[in-house]
């Protein structure tokens, strides 16, 4: 049965899709966060902590890979930041992923600037948005789920 579920899961081409701020990493927690990005200073992207246990996480995350699921990011930048702090925030961005998920070998990253639809990546309907903004979950096109119990929900995949 789950050589058959891999197969599935490969033809179908599901990708688990996860938005970073407020979903994975902990930005709105960052003390003074929305002054350091009016300044440009891309401190609280480097310095936000993981809002869920990585290693666990992680784990799920490699398994389902092997399984045949894509797994992706879909995180926007600084809302008002320039083209400059923009690049790197993305850059940031992506230190953090390496820092704290090192063994997820992500099929996609994807640092967009702030306000792009999130589901003009969706090329599925079962693919999966995680993502603590209720309008990203309202306008995916797949199948949303917000930030509460990922660990429980990515255990039924």
């Amino acid at each position: 049965k789950g050589k058959e579920l891999r197969t599935m899961a490969k033809e179908l081409n599901v990708t688990i899709n996860f938005d970073m701020d407020g979903t994975i990493a902990d930005l709105y927690g960052v003390k003074n966060w929305l002054p350091y990005l009016e300044a440009e200073d891309t401190t609280p992207y480097a310095i936000a902590k993981p809002l869920l246990n990585l290693s666990a996480l992680a784990r799920k995350l490699n398994a389902l890979q092997k399984n045949g699921y894509r797994l992706a990011i879909i995180s926007w930048t600084s809302k008002s930041g320039s083209k400059e702090y923009n690049t790197r925030v993305t850059e940031v961005k992506k230190a953090w992923l390496a820092e704290h998920l090192p063994s997820v070998r992500w099929d996609e990253i994807n640092i967009v600037p702030y306000g792009t639809p999130k589901h003009s990546f969706c090329h599925n309907p079962l693919d999966i948005l995680f993502d603590d903004e209720e309008r990203n979950r309202i306008g995916w096109t797949g199948v949303p789920y917000d930030v509460q119990n990922i660990m429980e929900i990515l255990r039924f995949l």
